[in-house]
């Protein structure tokens, strides 16, 4: 399975790995779906889990950072896009519409009322962590 992953998730699942959307990252880790990513949505997680105020709150160390970009790099797909999407009511959301069609994805996963007000987007699922979690534990 061919996903996308909003970045807001990602850093949720990283700085809370046993709260509720933890196991996206775990699913990830064991090759349950494949990543897609751009390179700006991988340098956007760098930047957001850099930031001091979370790195101090969340005890976040570097090691912790180049391990997750590590399995990024290695389980991901990167993505580039071609074709600008401007369609979602925050247009720094359509970064991840850009990278679903451009990549193919099954579905896109995200928390964000601006994103999920769009499913489906040109036939792509945008599902809810907690919606696709249970997709997995179906077919798992």
């Amino acid at each position: 399975m061919r996903v996308v992953v909003d970045t807001n998730i990602l850093v949720r699942a990283i700085i809370k790995p046993d709260g509720s959307v933890g196991p996206v990252l775990l699913h990830f880790r064991r090759g349950d779906y494949t990543l897609l990513y751009a390179q700006s949505l991988l340098e956007e997680l760098i930047d957001v889990l850099n930031r001091p105020r979370i790195r101090t709150k969340y005890q976040l160390f570097d090691d912790d950072i180049q391990t997750v970009v590590g399995l990024i790099l290695l389980r991901g797909e990167v993505v580039t896009p071609r074709q600008p999407i401007t369609v979602c009511r925050d247009p720094k959301d359509d970064k991840f519409l850009e990278v679903a069609v451009e990549g193919e994805a099954d579905l896109i996963v995200s928390g964000d009322e601006d994103l999920l007000t769009l499913h489906p987007f040109r036939g792509i699922p945008i599902l809810s962590p907690r919606d696709f979690l249970s997709k997995l534990d179906q077919e798992g």
